[in-house]
């Protein structure tokens, strides 16, 4: 007991010298948040040392082992000290600190006001948010977004990588619309894209399109191929789903009739027809059996059911060139280029060995002052994964060292992570800051991606300070390894604006951690944001296939499930969103009668009820 008594006093003595250091910063802490960035070094304070034997000792004894702690920390260890000098009978009264610190209820009540104030009034029947982000549609549909609002959102997203000004003011109209149609409350935040590194362009393919029929496990054609044939001078885009666009001469187009059929030879110099199905003003529709390939300059001649005394030859126009991706296996190399040039898969003899070696750009030519051979390299959302070997002459070496064993297909515009390299990217880019003005002014919340320091936050508050009167809260978007491990720094940062919140966007940050270690990792987050008061949003892949396939794994309900102990589950678009909007907060719902937080909520247990059956 005398053991467990002195770590206690311990620990509370260096809790509050930290609280004297923090007295250096308060003048820049803002008002709402004085007592939370205190206990927030609190917490950090606790959590430099190995707690797990002290634990083990406190809940031999009976009493709280401070696993639930995070929003009152001083708190919680006076109170086991409390009971700790009682059982060794003595008297003891928790020393008066300079500042006021929270307690058990005042605690879990700033947590209740910081997320109020970040986004808006608490919805009917659960306490947790839920955020959804804005497709491209929703710019033109209002009736999308007034679905959305009524099934359960309460934050609208805007992604500001995506689309443009007038199409965000759309969506911001429609929301403003259904509010005051549905009596409904839903806030409005904006993602500003930030440094987002990608690949570069890829060399197009050939000019060449497949015509292919469904075929069943005989062969048998199940489904004609359909093939939209349109004006090469003025085409129109196929009204429905088409496995082909062919643009061909106007005049060739209008005598085309149902029935008439229409022969070519194809690439493969394979004898090929298809059949006019529909006629309308806007292009033709034909049916094809069997595979062909179609290129620019293909013959197309018409076998009419009646003569009209037109030609019966056409050819095809120029038709849409695909990249040539790059196919990337364990062991290949890989060069990523400096220049904007663009790329190409690797080049090999008639042996099979390797003339020159694959080859990319990036879209951010910056980071090569800052890579270094030994570090790895992560692309599109992890799927490759590689070492630097070497870098010279403005080029990268990169070995791969993940990827499937067929290969995996390395496109443009895919992601790449740098986790172990010291990447010196401000967060704010030239395009985000003319953004600014516009989220200022429209936004409730702004999202600052790839958050990395204290500076980035700093930055952001400077520039919002100078755009507008009614700054928006801020939200930093943890993405990065850096991100994470200046987590608290920021937030302290953050803690000088009235308003502000953290979002685990799991994406990027699995890659960058590990995703191993994503579980881990966000859990570290919560504790940190639960310390400093501050409302998380849980983000990235929530009911990712219901909203894009209409149908959640068993593994989505659950990640589902654990959101709740975020204050806003994020969803991203999809054509199913709308179930998983109401989905969602179903879910929500009833896990708030079993978890806050950490903690488990023990309501009366329906298994408990059945009386087991007396053993025969």
């Amino acid at each position: 007991m005398k053991a467990i008594l002195t770590e206690l006093m311990t620990i509370r003595s260096e809790m509050v010298a930290e609280t004297g250091v923090a007295s250096t910063r308060s003048n820049s802490i803002h008002p709402n948040y004085s007592m939370s960035a205190i206990n927030l070094l609190h917490y950090l304070t606790l959590r430099r040392r190995d707690l797990r034997p002290l634990q083990h000792r406190l809940a031999k004894v009976g009493l709280s082992s401070l696993g639930r702690a995070e929003s009152h920390v001083l708190a919680a260890i006076d109170a086991v000290l409390e009971i700790l000098h009682r059982l060794a009978q003595k008297s003891w009264q928790p020393p008066l600190t300079e500042t006021p610190v929270p307690d058990f209820s005042s605690g879990p009540r700033l947590l209740a006001e910081h997320t109020k104030a970040l986004f808006g009034p608490t919805p009917h029947k659960r306490a947790a948010r839920i955020m959804v982000t804005m497709p491209r549609e929703a710019a033109d549909d209002y009736m999308l977004v007034h679905d959305l609002l009524q099934a359960g959102m309460d934050c609208m997203r805007i992604n500001c990588a995506h689309d443009d000004a007038a199409a965000w003011l759309r969506m911001i109209e429609h929301l403003k619309r259904a509010k005051q149609v549905l009596g409904r409350p839903c806030t409005i935040i904006m993602d500003l894209a930030g440094p987002k590194l990608r690949t570069g362009p890829l060399e197009r393919g050939p000019e060449v399109v497949r015509i292919r029929p469904c075929r069943d496990s005989y062969g048998r054609v199940i489904t004609h191929a359909r093939v939209w044939l349109t004006s090469a001078t003025a085409p129109c885009p196929p009204p429905s789903p088409a496995q082909a666009s062919l643009p061909i001469a106007a005049a060739w187009l209008a005598r085309l009739r149902v029935g008439d059929r229409v022969t070519l030879t194809d690439a493969r110099e394979a004898k090929r027809t298809i059949t006019i199905v529909n006629v309308t003003e806007q292009g033709c529709w034909a049916e094809a059996t069997k595979t062909t390939y179609v290129i620019p300059g293909t013959v197309l001649r018409r076998q009419a059911l009646t003569t009209d005394g037109g030609s019966d030859e056409t050819v095809v126009g120029k038709l849409p060139s695909r990249e040539n991706p790059i196919i990337l296996r364990q062991g290949d190399l890989l060069v990523l280029k400096r220049d904007y040039k663009p790329g190409r898969p690797a080049t090999y003899d008639s042996a099979g060995q390797v003339l020159n070696p694959a080859s990319i750009s990036c879209t951010i030519p910056e980071v090569f002052d800052d890579i270094r051979s030994g570090e790895s390299m992560w692309f599109d959302d992890g799927k490759i994964g590689g070492v630097v070997e070497k870098i010279a002459h403005n080029e990268a070496f990169i070995r791969i060292t993940q990827a499937r064993p067929s290969g995996e297909k390395l496109r443009s515009n895919k992601g790449i992570n740098l986790p172990e390299s010291n990447v010196r990217l401000a967060a704010l880019t030239s395009s985000d800051l003319e953004n600014l003005a516009f989220v200022a002014e429209h936004a409730d919340i702004v999202g600052l991606s790839f958050a990395n320091s204290s500076c980035d936050v700093e930055s952001l508050q400077q520039h919002l300070a100078l755009v507008g009167h009614r700054p928006p809260s801020i939200v930093l978007k943890i993405e990065t390894r850096r991100g994470f491990e200046n987590l608290p720094e920021m937030l302290l940062t953050a803690m000088r604006w009235p308003s502000c919140g953290v979002m685990i966007a799991r994406g990027d940050l699995a890659v960058e951690c590990g995703f191993e270690r994503l579980a881990e990792v966000q859990e570290e987050i919560l504790w940190i944001a639960e310390a400093a008061h501050v409302p998380v949003i849980w983000a990235t892949q929530v009911l990712e296939t219901l909203a894009k396939k209409g149908m959640a794994s068993r593994a989505e309900i659950t990640d589902a499930a654990m959101g709740q102990r975020a204050e806003c589950v994020m969803l991203n678009k999809g054509p199913h969103v709308l179930r998983a909007v109401r989905v969602l907060s179903d879910i929500l719902q009833r896990m708030q009668t079993h978890k806050t937080k950490r903690r488990s909520l023990l309501r009366e247990l329906s298994l408990a009820k059945a009386r087991p059956a007396e053993h025969r």
